[in-house]
């Protein structure tokens, strides 16, 4: 795996790195063959400048690369969220919230990264600019070949290889059924959902908002603290325990349904190795996660809400929209207010009863998503690939989206070995829950890749 971003910024600082040479070697990756489809947008002059300013190489991001999901206002940028519909939108008076953040981080803005249009997908798929390849970080090779790739994973595909690849140190995206975790396990990297009211949402295009979050995606954890810091405007306490102290719950059912063998064999090798470190793993039923299905049968808060932002614009112009996107969005025009009012009691009373049930631990593991990567060529566009299309992607969504609902957090490690499809192991618990997990997440970082 490539230097993280702390290890280059103490290079810089030590003066055996040059910041210059550094963005010249990001941008040299996104132009590169790797990161085909991953830009929609190249900014290198903005990378440059900030790189040769001395007061960024002194404040945390030191100028380095830092991409920005099309979903964010960048100032004088058109925030178009991957589509063609908003293409002609003025451009941004003003950055997003998180891109502000992380500006003012002293972050050298590379560009805006691809995505799925308007966020509704979790396998990466986008018509209108091309579909990234999946990279694997830890072996800086592409996943498959380039004649045959894989899946990136959704909704924020871009930025993942972005850093997968090196073309960018931290990847900003958005995280509202597993937008950030999917493309973290499918690419080897680590993606960070924080608790959603941590970070502020102004200045990104909502899917749903009840569930966005805004959230980084990083080579490694210690990244992925530094993000989470900036974004979040609150610094993490340092862990002052270890890894034996913390008490962590194996999912038995729902997230270990449908594991394809390559799932099976890491996560199962990882608690092996997390046990033998001294962890405490107790493997429990949750039966609430089998109550999702029947909360969410009216078709759930994501195609509610974002058929409320798109009335207008999918009755004017759906011919304009990728036909899954918009088979999704409309599915909102059917969902009644009385169903939609109904959703929002019942899942209040269900993060209730999972909070009571979570209670004795400090976070639950489960495979981040139950298979390894699809192969693109067979969920390509097309109205003969839709069933296998509809199929991954609830595979896909089914784990991460569980945090969402119980308006958690959860970070996915890589946990997969030189050889191996990349797989990510989540770690998760409700609201507010934060800091532990990301130093419960320092503690596992090492011991999952040592093996």
């Amino acid at each position: 795996m490539k230097a993280d971003l702390i290890a280059t910024r103490q290079a810089i600082l030590d003066g055996t790195r040059h910041p210059q040479s550094v963005a010249e070697d990001c941008f040299a990756v996104a132009q590169s063959r790797a990161c085909q489809d991953v830009f929609i947008q190249l900014d290198p002059d903005q990378l440059y400048h900030t790189a040769s300013s001395a007061s960024a190489a002194k404040r945390p991001l030191a100028g380095l690369s830092v991409s920005i999901k099309d979903l964010f206002d960048v100032q004088g940028q058109i925030t178009a969220a991957g589509s063609v519909v908003l293409k002609t939108r003025p451009p941004a008076s003003s950055d997003a919230v998180a891109v502000a953040r992380l500006r003012a981080a002293g972050a050298g803005l590379i560009g805006r990264t691809n995505m799925v249009e308007f966020a509704f997908s979790g396998v990466g798929i986008n018509p209108h600019h091309g579909t990234p390849a999946a990279w694997d970080a830890l072996t800086d090779t592409p996943v498959g070949s380039p004649e045959v790739p894989y899946a990136p994973g959704g909704s924020s595909s871009g930025a993942a290889v972005s850093v997968a690849t090196g073309a960018a140190f931290i990847g900003l995206g958005s995280d509202t059924g597993g937008s950030i975790r999917i493309p973290a396990a499918l690419n080897g990297i680590v993606g960070f959902k924080n608790t959603a009211r941590r970070v502020p949402t102004q200045g990104a295009l909502p899917l749903s908002t009840t569930l966005d979050t805004v959230c980084a995606l990083t080579r490694t954890v210690r990244d992925t603290v530094l993000a989470h810091e900036i974004l979040s405007g609150r610094k993490v306490p340092t862990a002052r325990k270890p890894l034996s102290a913390y008490r962590l719950a194996v999912a038995q059912n729902v997230m270990q349904d449908s594991m394809d063998s390559g799932v099976t064999r890491a996560f199962e090798r990882s608690l092996k190795n997390l046990r033998a470190a001294g962890a405490q793993i107790e493997e429990i039923p949750l039966a609430e996660l089998q109550d999702i299905g029947p909360m969410m049968a009216t078709g759930g808060f994501s195609p509610a809400e974002s058929f409320a932002w798109h009335r207008d614009l999918i009755t004017q112009h759906a011919d304009q929209y990728d036909p899954r996107v918009a088979h999704r969005i409309q599915r909102g025009a059917q969902i009644t207010a009385h169903d939609y009012i109904h959703l929002q009691s019942a899942r209040n009373e269900w993060i209730r009863r999972m909070e009571s049930r979570l209670q004795r631990f400090d976070a639950v593991l489960s495979p981040t998503i139950p298979i390894t990567a699809p192969r693109l060529s067979e969920l390509a566009p097309g109205a003969e690939r839709d069933h296998a299309f509809f199929r991954v992607n609830a595979l896909l969504l089914r784990n991460t989206s569980a945090v969402n609902t119980l308006d958690g957090c959860a970070i996915s490690l890589p946990c997969h070995v030189p050889g191996e499809l990349p797989v990510g192991m989540m770690a998760w618990h409700a609201a507010m829950h934060d800091d532990a997990l990301l130093q419960l997440a320092l503690l596992m970082e090492p011991i999952l890749q040592k093996h």
